[in-house]
């Protein structure tokens, strides 16, 4: 049985310390079929860049912000995922085993501080499902809400900052993606009077995830584990005036395809990932 909430005109009387203490849910359950090349083996939130998963990169920004409480909402093989965390104490670990009486001896430990509840949300269960699921999880507080396929160098206390400022149900960040290829602006002879190389596609802000979401947004989720959540919950609030956009202006980047996953791998050793924020300095900058 789940709780519905009335929509309230929303209060924020929390320290800033509280407010880091809000949950961040990781949509992980997807099939991936688009990176089949990948996903046929493992879930799509598993698949490496360097020698961690997508995953670990985006709790990696998270926390650095001060988020370290997570909900993973897992679906297909997602029991890999629960292997991951399980033997995560373990692999970050130097340590010594004493087969004789069972018992290890941890010497160094370089684990995060993360919380992390995996959650079972069903194999075939739509976003707005798996996220319904979480309720009890939540609670009656905001929350945190993101993709496990997407990196970004987006500041998360700027976020919550505007989140904050208009009042509403959700906020989702945004960003002008740029073109796949060049374009040119020419004169019936041929002769080209312009040329940009992968401009900023057609001026359109698009979704890249990175959502804030108030607790009444459980309410929308009514179609149980048929809710797509991107589909009707959004676009009724959107239609009501409860759904905001924070614009982004720096990186962003979806592991949807194989080229994909080259790419932002070629970024990482190359020391070009603007997504690290967790490193003091990157690219000659320092982080703050």
């Amino acid at each position: 049985m789940y709780k519905f909430l009335p929509v309230p005109t929303i209060q924020y009387q929390k320290s800033e310390t509280e407010k880091n203490d809000m949950k961040v849910l990781i949509l992980a359950g997807g099939y991936g079929t688009r990176l089949s090349e990948e996903t046929m083996i493992r879930p799509k939130p598993m698949v490496e860049i360097g020698d961690k998963p997508i995953l670990w990169h985006i709790m990696k920004g998270y926390s650095h912000y001060g988020f370290h409480e997570f909900i993973i909402l897992l679906g297909y093989k997602g029991y890999m995922i629960k292997e991951y965390f399980a033997n995560y104490f373990l692999h970050q670990s130097d340590v010594t085993i004493d087969l004789s009486n069972n018992q290890i001896e941890v010497h160094n430990n370089a684990s995060e501080s993360w919380k992390v509840t995996l959650l079972d949300t069903g194999r075939d269960s739509m976003t707005g499902g798996r996220i319904l699921r979480a309720q009890r999880f939540v609670g009656d507080e905001p929350f945190m809400l993101t993709y496990g396929d997407g990196v970004s160098d987006i500041n998360l206390h700027d976020l919550l900052k505007f989140h904050q400022s208009h009042g509403k149900l959700v906020t989702v960040t945004t960003l002008r993606p740029e073109g796949r290829y060049g374009t040119v602006a020419c004169e019936p002879d041929g002769c080209i009077q312009t040329f940009l190389e992968k401009p900023k596609g057609n001026g359109a802000w698009i979704s890249c995830g990175f959502f804030i979401c108030q607790p009444e947004v459980f309410n929308y989720l009514n179609e149980g584990d048929k809710t797509i959540f991107e589909h009707g919950p959004l676009e009724t609030m959107a239609k009501e005036g409860q759904f905001y956009a924070y614009k982004h202006y720096g990186f962003w980047k979806c592991m949807d395809t194989l080229r994909d996953k080259v790419h932002l791998n070629k970024l990482w050793v190359d020391n070009q990932a603007k997504w690290k924020v967790w490193d003091k300095i990157l690219l000659g900058q320092t982080c703050k």
